[in-house]
Parts: C-alpha cells; sequence; structure tokens
C-alpha cells in the first residue's frame, strides 16, 4: 500500500489517504493475508492507527489472522540510475515470521540487499531520517549561498574547494519542492511534538529552505529595480518550470509556485511557463494559470527548473524575449553559466 501522505497548510500530517485506503483493503481483507505499507509515515502510525482499522473492520486480529509490515518506498522519480530493482529495500513485520515472508517476496523482485529492521517503527523512522537528512544538509547550503552571495562570493567556487576534502558531501543550493523534503521533516516534528519533544534544527531546516522563494524573488527585483524604476511601470518576470524537480511532471509543493507568489506579492507581473506540466493541475493546486509560451518581453527569466526543453536556448532566444542588456538572467541551478553574454547573470 503506498498512497500519499502530505501535510496541510499548518504543516500538520494528512494521513487520511491512507486510512481510506486502510479501511479499503481492511474489507476486503482475510486470514492468512499479509499488508505492507510503503507510505511515508511517523514512527508507530502503521500500529496505531492503520493496523486497528484493519481489525475493526475486517473482524480479523493482526498477527493471529493476517499480518503487517512496512518497507518504505524509495523511488526517486525521473532517476534512470536507482529503480526498484536496485535499491536496497528497508524491511519491516509484527513479528518474525511476518519479516521473513516479507524479505522472500521482496526478494524475488529486488536484487539490491534487504536491510531488516528490528520493528515497524525503526523502519518508519529510517525513511524519515533520510529525507530530513536531506533538508537539513540542503539548508545549510542555501543559508550558505544567501551569506555568500551577499559577499560577493560565488559559492559554486566554495563547494567545489571544499569537495577536495574526502568527508565533505556536496550539495548545490536551490528552492525545494517535492513529496519528500518539504513534507517528510513535519510527520517526525508533529510526532515528537505530541510527546513533549522539540526537534529545533529539523525545524530550522525547514524554515531556511521556505525562505528560499522569498530570497529569489528579493534578489531578482533588486537586481532590476534600476531600469524598471527609471521607467516607473510593474517589472515583469518569466519563471520557465513550475515542476519541483527537472525532467518531471510533479507539481507537489513547488518551489516554482512559490517564488511565483513571492513575486506577485513584491508587485511583479509574473509569467509561469512548463511544456512539462499539466496546466489544469496547477490551477487547481495553485490557482494561477500556466502560459503557453512567453509573451511580449521580461525585465528578468528565471530558469527556476531546468528541464531539458530549457537547457538549450541560447543568446538569440533570451534577446527576443528580454528587454535588453539591463534584463537579467536568474539561473537558479547555474545551467548557463558562463553560457550567457547579451543580459546580466545571476545564480544561486
Amino acid at each position: 500500500m503506498a498512497v500519499g501522505t502530505p501535510v496541510n497548510d499548518s504543516h500538520t500530517p494528512d494521513i487520511s489517504q491512507l486510512l481510506a485506503a486502510t479501511e479499503s483493503v481492511g474489507g476486503i481483507l482475510k486470514r492468512g493475508d499479509y499488508v505492507v505499507y510503503e507510505s511515508t509515515v511517523f514512527p508507530g502510525c502503521t500500529e496505531q492507527e492503520c493496523v486497528p482499522l484493519l481489525e475493526r473492520i475486517s473482524g480479523l486480529e493482526c498477527g493471529r489472522d493476517f499480518k503487517v509490515g512496512y518497507s518504505p518506498e524509495r523511488i526517486n522519480p525521473g532517476d534512470q540510475e536507482h529503480d526498484l530493482t536496485n535499491t536496497p529495500k528497508i524491511i519491516s513485520g509484527c513479528d518474525e515470521e511476518a519479516v521473513g515472508e516479507i524479505a522472500h517476496v521482496y526478494g524475488r523482485v529486488v536484487r539490491a540487499p534487504l536491510s531488516r529492521a528490528s520493528d515497524i517503527r525503526a523502519a518508519e523512522s529510517a525513511k524519515l531520517l533520510e529525507n530530513i537528512q536531506r533538508c537539513v544538509n540542503i539548508a545549510l547550503i542555501n543559508e550558505m549561498s544567501m551569506t555568500l552571495g551577499r559577499m560577493g562570493i560565488d559559492v559554486a567556487e566554495v563547494v567545489r574547494l571544499a569537495s577536495s576534502k574526502w568527508n565533505f558531501t556536496a550539495y548545490s543550493p536551490g528552492l525545494v519542492g517535492g513529496h519528500c523534503i518539504p513534507v517528510d521533516p513535519y510527520y517526525m516534528i508533529s510526532e515528537a511534538a505530541r510527546r513533549g519533544i522539540d526537534m529545533p534544527l529539523t525545524r530550522l531546516g525547514c524554515a531556511v529552505n521556505e525562505s528560499m522563494a522569498g530570497y529569489v524573488a528579493d534578489e531578482v527585483l533588486r537586481r532590476i529595480s534600476g531600469s524598471v524604476g527609471r521607467e516607473g511601470r510593474r517589472p515583469r518576470v518569466l519563471v520557465l518550470g513550475v515542476a519541483y524537480k527537472p525532467d518531471s511532471d510533479d507539481i507537489r509543493s513547488s518551489g516554482a509556485a512559490a517564488l511565483r507568489e513571492c513575486l506577485s506579492e513584491r508587485g511583479a507581473e509574473c509569467d509561469v511557463v512548463d511544456e512539462m506540466v499539466d496546466g489544469e493541475a496547477v490551477k487547481r493546486m495553485y490557482g494561477f494559470e500556466l502560459s503557453d509560451s512567453p509573451s511580449g518581453v521580461y525585465d528578468a527569466v528565471v530558469i527556476a527548473v531546468a528541464h531539458e526543453c530549457y537547457r538549450s536556448l541560447d543568446d538569440e532566444w533570451f534577446a527576443r524575449v528580454t528587454t535588453g542588456p539591463e534584463a537579467l538572467l536568474a539561473d537558479l541551478g547555474g545551467t548557463y553559466k558562463g553560457r550567457i553574454s547579451n543580459l546580466r547573470y545571476w545564480t544561486l
């Protein structure tokens, strides 16, 4: 069972999809069945929320009539190298028999090692730690990017130099989106808070990452304020890409959508183009219309998501869609570093 486990607007875990799926499974559950959850959840969710619901609806008893396990999904959308078969799988179950049988089934498909957890809560926690670690590490490089950028120091060079030491792990700054890093930490934060435990580092990491859209909006508008101010008009900004990662159509927790909102709040006229995603889904989720293509000329172009179709634009293309040499290319991922000469350039 692998269904969405998002958070609501107040960053509180929303397991309604998980409970609805559990109810459906409970209605067809029979003796001898195994139920394995793969959704990302807070520690204890499987045994405290899902198992009682399965038992109540089916009239069966977990451990005696049916078995339950937890094996978190580790699929990375768009990743051509790592898939289900070659990614190590975490295995857990309600008892030793369940662990053995679940491992046997996954072992028929997964060629990579199976890592057996001592219990279900440890497996649930491992999934959260994977993404909390990335959240905090990305927050660190985002904070360094904001700080070094204001000092006039190239963070990419700093990362390259630091990477010459064997125990340094390189991360790149950027907008954080998707279904893992902006969401999963709150499952641990929420459960910890329920038990009276604070997680200040994790909370701060989330806050830093969530501040990046505002930082980018401020930097873009500051860098074009001179030319726009002389003309006394609203700045026009084109944002390319609204999916949460390159070459994906997934728009959940889109950092580019947050950037568009920040630009609009600061008075900019903002068009967003992304031929990879469903415009109706963007409208439903974020309340704005995607543009089919650039319209008129812009004071700034933001490469927010470097889809393949946005990685090979040239000076001529940028000249057609911008107001001139004083216009800005805000290339968040550094795709065009050293390649553009007819307008001003900035990257994180």
